[in-house]
């Protein structure tokens, strides 16, 4: 298994090196930072899963997962490259899934697309003064549901992905003791 990581992860110096990450300067040599055991890889996921529904673009959600990475000691390398779940082809159904959950919490439903604030077609166009009002029209009805629901959806997914990567990290260590069993000791 650390085979398969060392060989798809940065190195340690390409990673302090990075503009977003050398912020965090020496906090970046505990060792845990940079090993690849169980519970190490399993936090690193779930911080890379939590960090990865931050709005913003990948450097934001790269500098939390290091944040998330140096505050519970866990994979940094891991942690930033999960957060690369969330891309321009995955942001339209996590964000609609996260809206979904969170009017569900907060009961607060658009029930019909007429109730939401009209865009005009040629907004982009037009100066920012003129697009901000717009843009907080639809963060206003949006907020609640979406934040609430960007929250929880972090926060289930990290949960999910910790214990899966336990799971299966403990899956495939038992397989390979006993295939290193069977192979020292075969059968007469």
């Amino acid at each position: 298994m650390r085979k398969f990581f060392r060989k798809y992860l940065p190195s340690h110096e390409n990673i302090r090196q990075n503009r977003f990450v050398s912020f965090f300067g020496t906090l970046l040599y505990h060792h845990n930072l940079w090993h690849l055991h169980r519970r190490s890889v399993a936090g690193g996921v779930a911080a890379g899963l939590f960090a990865g529904l931050i709005p913003g673009s990948n450097p934001v959600q790269f500098f939390f997962a290091t944040l998330f990475s140096v505050i519970f000691k866990v994979n940094l390398p891991i942690a930033v490259f999960v957060t690369l779940y969330s891309n321009p082809f995955t942001i339209v159904p996590l964000y609609i899934t996260a809206y979904t959950l969170g009017s569900w919490v907060t009961g607060s439903k658009i029930s019909h697309p007429d109730d939401l604030p009209s865009i005009e077609p040629g907004l982009l166009d037009k100066h920012l003064s003129e697009w901000i009002p717009v843009l907080t029209d639809y963060l206003v009805t949006f907020g609640k549901p979406l934040i609430t629901g960007l929250f929880l959806l972090a926060t289930l997914l990290s949960v999910t992905g910790y214990f899966t990567i336990r799971i299966l990290w403990r899956y495939y260590v038992i397989h390979a003791w006993q295939k290193r069993a069977r192979r020292n000791h075969p059968n007469p």
